[in-house]
């Protein structure tokens, strides 16, 4: 399954995708293999649905806050690419390793973008 979902994804996205979440090129096909597992569908998205099967997610009582989160306002699917994006704000902060590109974006997972993604998703 996991040279499925390498040949799945395209080299070039591999790359911005990597460059955009800080997750490793082995991280992202691993989560993409479990993404394409949980896309029940075979469209490219996932539901809430396809979340709420996970069973970890259903029995967790923070579950669909979790969920939630995968999904901004008034949207009901989302991409791998919204799902790397998600994932990325939960990644620890590392302090000792700054941007390279000081004028380039914030990290998905800096302190300011967690607390963003937490006013946009429950306030």
């Amino acid at each position: 399954m996991g040279s499925r979902a390498s040949t799945l994804l395209r080299d070039e996205e591999l790359e911005e995708i990597k460059k955009e979440t800080g997750f490793s090129h082995s991280q992202i096909t691993r989560l993409y293999s479990r993404f394409t597992s949980l896309d029940k569908g075979e469209n490219g998205t996932l539901s809430r649905e396809d979340f709420q099967r996970i069973p970890e997610l259903a029995i967790n009582p923070l579950g669909d806050r979790i969920i939630n989160a995968f999904f901004p306002e008034g949207e009901d699917q989302v991409n791998f690419r919204g799902f790397m994006r998600t994932l990325a704000h939960f990644r620890p902060i590392e302090d000792n390793e700054k941007s390279k590109d000081v004028n380039g974006p914030e990290p998905l997972n800096s302190r300011s973008n967690k607390l963003h993604l937490e006013e946009e998703r429950y306030m």
